[in-house]
């Protein structure tokens, strides 16, 4: 499609775009009393109007009911967190039985590793990707210590090329087959928080596996923002954060994904509790675990319903849209993101250098080069909400569900006035 960097360009646009109707699903923050233009959905979605809903029936069940609300509610709070497991199914590629939602996302990240990150003397290195979220540095150096190992010789990092802003998916592959039947666990971000990459999930996953070892994805970037096929891609796990592209609420509840071949087993390594037990025993509070043959068996206590709801709420919409339909929408609008801002490069007397390579998702990485930290101070005063990332790199992740062109078009032209007034 031929662009324009017009404001009646972006809103045929709009006119044209099948999702449009769902920018009013949300709540917008304002400045100077215009709703902003939000770039930010790749750390916190915004609010679905349609959520408070779901948070008073809760609140309204316990107000009522108080303890009965776990049998009694319109949405018994017992198996509430059932209610989400076949949305969410559809978003990350895998089957209802094979997820569940508790905790949050590293604590997850922990659990899962008990069952998944099974050194041995020989067979004990983890391999991910050079700077991961440092959360994921933080619990991947932990478990080695853990364990009884040294980080330093126990967890390989896949570096980026000189002078590259992305990584290699063969060079992955490469140190994959190196390092051999010594890989215990291969464990990466599938779409990089710093520069928007979408790893080859599938390539990867299937060559950890090909020299034995378990292979497991953090989805926090993932989830709501690209096409995920889980169970056909053969990971053995994966988990995400839910208050990013799912838009359910700041620290909200993480999403978890334990391949079919996992579940229904008593003897797999696992931390566990009594929520992890099947239903129909659960209360009969024996002193054996039975557990239940999902993903469910992973949990630990009950969940915490005030959470669930407005992720609930939030899938209700992915679930009217599509990921197909938003996937659609996804890659027009940050194409015509990035033609704005070639366009503004032509008029300004700057070097924007996009570092988010072609497999992407919703965000562009873009380094500044020859601004600083002045114009994204300038961007948020003038109603632009976005992301700054050391030393001059601005995240832009315009979410489908409620971002418009016009957005695209507004930002082009803020950016510019940013740039020509400083």
């Amino acid at each position: 499609m031929s662009f324009k960097n017009t404001l009646e360009f972006a809103k045929q646009l709009d006119a044209q775009d099948k999702l449009s109707q769902y920018r009013n699903e949300f709540h917008f923050p304002q400045v100077n009393g215009k709703d902003v233009i939000y770039f930010t959905g790749n750390s916190l979605g915004l609010q679905p109007k349609r959520s408070q809903k779901y948070v008073d029936e809760v609140m309204k069940d316990w107000r009522e009911l108080a303890v009965e609300g776990h049998f009694y509610a319109d949405k018994p709070w017992w198996d509430y967190h059932e209610r989400l497991a076949e949305g969410l199914g559809k978003v990350v590629g895998a089957k209802p039985e094979e997820v569940t939602v508790m905790n949050t996302l590293t604590v997850n990240l922990h659990l899962l590793m008990v069952s998944f990150y099974r050194p041995s003397e020989k067979r004990f290195k983890i391999i991910c990707e050079e700077k991961a979220f440092p959360s994921d540095q933080y619990m991947l150096q932990s478990q080695a210590r853990f364990h009884g190992f040294d980080p330093s010789k126990a967890i390989v990092e896949v570096k980026k090329r000189d002078g590259e802003h992305a990584w290699y998916t063969e060079d992955i592959l490469q140190t994959i087959e190196e390092v051999g039947d010594e890989l215990a666990l291969v464990l990466m971000g599938g779409v990089n928080y710093y520069n928007g990459q979408v790893l080859d999930m599938e390539a990867i996953t299937k060559a950890g596996k090909a020299q034995g070892a378990f292979v497991g994805w953090d989805l926090a970037h993932g989830a709501g923002n690209i096409e995920l096929k889980l169970h056909d891609w053969d990971a053995d796990f994966g988990a995400w954060c839910s208050y990013k592209y799912m838009n359910s609420g700041p620290g909200n509840a993480s999403g978890v994904f334990v391949h079919e071949r996992h579940l229904g087993k008593e003897d797999i390594p696992r931390f566990e509790g009594w929520w992890g037990t099947k239903k129909e025993t659960r209360f009969l509070m024996k002193p054996e675990f039975d557990p239940t043959e999902t993903a469910d068996a992973w949990q630990l206590s009950n969940p915490p319903i005030l959470s669930l709801a407005p992720y609930l709420a939030s899938l209700e919409i992915f679930d009217e849209v599509g990921m197909g339909t938003l996937i659609e929408k996804r890659d027009k609008i940050v194409a015509y993101l990035e033609f704005v801002l070639h366009e503004i490069d032509k008029e300004v007397d700057s070097t924007f250098e996009i570092i988010t390579p072609e497999a992407r998702g919703c965000q562009l990485s873009v380094f500044l080069h020859g601004e600083g930290r002045s114009l994204f101070d300038y961007l948020m005063k003038n109603g632009v909400i976005t992301d700054w990332r050391e030393p001059n790199v601005i995240r832009l992740a315009p979410a489908p569900l409620y971002c418009s062109y016009e957005d695209m078009y507004n930002f082009g032209q803020i950016l510019k006035q940013g740039i020509l007034t400083k």
